[in-house]
C-alpha cells in the first residue's frame, strides 16, 4: 500500500477547505442542506476518480460540513455515505473514464457515476425521514435531483479542467 507524501496531504487539505468554503458559507449554505438541496461542493466528488487522496479528503470535506446541519448523525450518515459510494462509484465506473457521450460534452464514466450517487441520496432521504420527519419518497427525490445536477454540471467542469491541470499527481 502506498503512503501519502507531504504534498499528497496538502492537496487533500486545500480540497477538503475548498468543499467545505462551498457548502458552509453564504450564499452556498442556502442550498446545501435539507430536502432540498443543491451542493457546489459535490463536485469534487470527481476528484476521486483521479486520486484516491481525493476520496478522503471530499469525505472530510462533508463530515465537517455536515457539523452545520444535523450535527453528529449526518456527520457519520453523509461521511460514511460519501466514502463508501464515491469509493464504490470509482471501482465501477474508473473503467469508462477514456470515454465521453454527448459529442465529447460529458465524460462517460463521470454520467454513470452522477446517477449513481444520486441514488446513493436514499440514505440522506432515510436520515431527514427519522431527524426531521420528512417523506421518505419525496425526499429522496428531491435531494437526488439536487445532486444529480450538482453532479452533472461538475463532471464536465472537472473533466475540462482535468485537461490543464494533472489531479493524478
Amino acid at each position: 500500500m502506498n503512503t501519502f507524501t507531504t504534498r499528497d496531504y496538502a492537496h487533500m487539505a486545500i480540497v477538503t477547505a475548498i468543499y467545505i468554503v462551498l457548502t458552509i458559507t453564504p450564499p452556498f449554505n442556502a442550498i446545501a442542506y435539507g430536502a432540498y438541496q443543491f451542493r457546489v461542493s459535490e463536485m469534487l466528488n470527481f476528484l476521486a476518480f483521479y486520486h484516491r487522496k481525493y476520496l478522503f479528503a471530499v469525505t472530510l470535506g462533508c463530515m465537517i460540513s455536515n457539523l452545520y446541519s444535523f450535527g453528529m448523525i449526518d456527520v457519520f450518515v453523509g461521511g460514511g455515505s460519501t466514502l463508501l459510494f464515491v469509493y464504490l462509484g470509482t471501482i465501477l465506473f474508473k473503467q469508462y473514464q477514456k470515454d465521453y457521450l454527448f459529442n465529447g460534452l460529458i465524460n462517460k464514466a463521470f454520467f454513470f457515476f452522477s446517477f449513481f450517487f444520486a441514488a446513493s441520496m436514499i440514505t440522506v432521504a432515510v436520515e431527514l425521514k427519522i431527524v426531521a420527519g420528512l417523506p421518505l419518497l419525496l425526499t429522496w427525490l428531491t435531494t437526488a435531483v439536487g445532486e444529480l445536477a450538482s453532479l452533472l454540471v461538475g463532471a464536465v467542469l472537472v473533466d475540462k479542467l482535468s485537461r490543464h491541470v494533472d489531479f493524478t499527481k
